[in-house]
């Protein structure tokens, strides 16, 4: 009784933990997305610059992230050549800044909730971009899955009653490359035996992002902010938005590193259905019915995507434990084999 009540005792600890890591993550997501609109958006802080935000954000994170691995030593930073960084932190810098520059652009043109329904095509972009770079192998169940769930979102856009071709192409390009980036990661480290926490990812790539980010923010926002001369750095407003989405990256680290990736993208889907509401009921965005019944096909093609991706998990965990079981059979065999061959009169 003692046993099965300590291992009771244990298994609803992991629950609260693991729940526990979900509602950080989706509160810290919620926010950095809220704070980012707040700021963006003409009607409401109306600071109209995604890239001087993108580059605040990755200034911050750097400094962060350099004070704790070089100088408080918290992390230990990762072996890696300078033809590794070169050839592969790199062009993963590169897409990232892409990502976040026009992710947080869209903030400008479309409400948080369309945004939302929009980003239901990740897991459609990151399968198609596997399976053109050979890391994924094309399966037409699957493909199958990605055209319900790239026809849920189509329903959804015609349902938009503030449609604007301008922000969902820059929707659509922050999900490709962000698509990419997460093939890359696979491909250029993973295969490689490199991985990041958040803290030595951001000690490693977001230089690289700011680097990036100055070449179209000379050409594009310096001109307007210097002829915006009356306009007054709030450190409050920035630094907590700096540090709640420096926050979410340890959030991303916790969530998936006690749990799973797949949780992640669970609580993702909750999430968007949180901001989906939280958009209609307090910013007062129009949410259409055919809005919601567009996203509603694509959620149910994300759902079984997940499910889908769980039962792998499940039938490759098995596979391992069955190969593991029948390696220790062999050798036990082989064990008892040698102690009979030893044995008096053998």
């Amino acid at each position: 009784m003692g046993k099965g009540g300590a291992l009771s005792e244990g298994v609803l600890k992991n629950i609260i933990l693991s729940y526990t890591y979900v509602a950080i993550w989706i509160f810290l997501s919620f926010t950095v997305i809220i704070y980012n609109k707040y700021i963006l958006d003409r009607k409401m802080y109306n600071w109209p610059y995604p890239i001087s935000l993108t580059m605040i954000h990755m200034g911050f994170c750097s400094s962060l992230a350099y004070i704790l691995v070089s100088i408080l030593k918290v992390v230990e930073p990762v072996q890696m050549t300078r033809d590794v960084y070169i050839t592969s932190v790199v062009p993963i810098g590169l897409l990232y800044s892409l990502s976040l520059w026009l992710s947080n652009s869209t903030y400008i043109y479309l409400s948080v909730s369309f945004i939302q329904m929009l980003k239901a095509l990740m897991p459609v972009a990151v399968y198609s971009i596997g399976v053109l770079l050979k890391k994924e192998s094309f399966k037409a169940k699957t493909m199958t899955n990605m055209l319900s769930i790239s026809a849920g979102v189509a329903v959804a856009a015609y349902g938009e009653a503030h449609f604007n071709a301008w922000g969902v192409t820059l929707q659509l390009g922050a999900v490709a490359f962000e698509a990419t980036r997460l093939v890359l990661i696979q491909i250029l480290l993973s295969s490689k035996g490199i991985t990041f926490n958040p803290i030595t990812s951001l000690y490693y790539v977001s230089p690289c992002c700011l680097v990036f980010l100055s070449v179209p923010w000379m050409i594009v926002e310096y001109p307007l902010l210097s002829e915006a001369s009356s306009f007054h750095f709030d450190y409050v407003i920035f630094g907590t938005n700096s540090f709640c989405a420096f926050a979410l990256n340890l959030a991303v680290f916790l969530l998936v590193g006690k749990t799973s990736a797949l949780t992640m993208n669970v609580a993702g889907v909750v999430k968007d259905w949180l901001l989906i509401a939280f958009s209609w009921s307090v910013i007062k965005d129009t949410v259409t019915p055919i809005n919601l019944f567009g996203y509603g096909i694509a959620f149910l093609g994300v759902a079984y995507y997940n499910h889908a991706k769980l039962q792998a998990l499940k039938a490759k965990e098995a596979e391992r434990k069955a190969d593991n079981e029948s390696g220790r059979l062999l050798d036990e065999s082989k064990s008892d084999n040698a102690t009979k061959k030893n044995e008096p009169g053998s």
